[in-house]
Parts: C-alpha cells; structure tokens; sequence
C-alpha cells in the first residue's frame, strides 16, 4: 500500500520561504501523481499544487509565480517550495497521491506572520 510522509513546515515571517516535503513509500509504479492540499480551519480543503507521473506541475491561481512543485524520482519525494510567502498562506498543507489510494495524514503547519 502507497502511503506519503511529509515534513517540513513551521513559521516564517511574510516574505520569506519554505519547503515541504512528500515522501512516497510503497509504490512499485513509480511516483504517483501528487497533489498538495491546504486547509485552514473553517474552509474547504484547497488543492494549491500538483505534479503528474511525468511531471508536469499545476498551480491554483493564489500561488501561481511563488510555489513551485517538483519531484525527485530518485527519492520518491515530492517537495513544494514556497516564496513570498503571504499571511493568507498559513494553513495545514497535505501531500496526496491523487491516482492511489493514500489516506490524508496529519499534515503540517505553515504559520506566515506578518
């Protein structure tokens, strides 16, 4: 069974960046397609980036031009690196295999102060 750790996040201050990480274990067809998710409390789950099996990313509008989604096939990991990062960013962000079964993990905080 497919399933995803992430890691990095915590707080940076407007402006600056950060990274999250999404590593794949258990796949033996290569790299899923990935999809970062956010979610801030009250509001809909938002899916901000993607990458497919031959990488090609996609970006919602909010952070077109700042995020960046790419994967490592040699690590099985997907990363997102965020700039400029804004106060609306903030939020628990989620990898997930849109083309696997995984299930949601706990996710991390990306906390922006302005």
């Amino acid at each position: 069974q497919v399933h995803l750790v992430e890691s990095g996040g915590g707080l940076v201050q407007a402006g600056g960046s950060l990274t999250l990480s999404c590593a794949v274990y258990g796949s033996t067809a290569g790299m899923p397609h990935i999809g970062w998710y956010r979610q801030v409390p009250g509001k809909q789950r938002e899916l901000v980036a993607s990458i497919t099996r031959d990488d090609r990313p996609n970006y919602s509008d909010s952070v077109k031009g700042r995020f960046t989604i790419s994967s490592d096939h040699a690590k099985n990991t997907v990363f997102l690196q965020m700039n400029s990062l804004k106060s609306e960013d903030t939020a628990v962000y989620y990898c997930l295999a849109e083309d696997v079964f995984t299930p949601w993990g706990q996710g991390l905080q990306v906390t922006v102060s302005s």
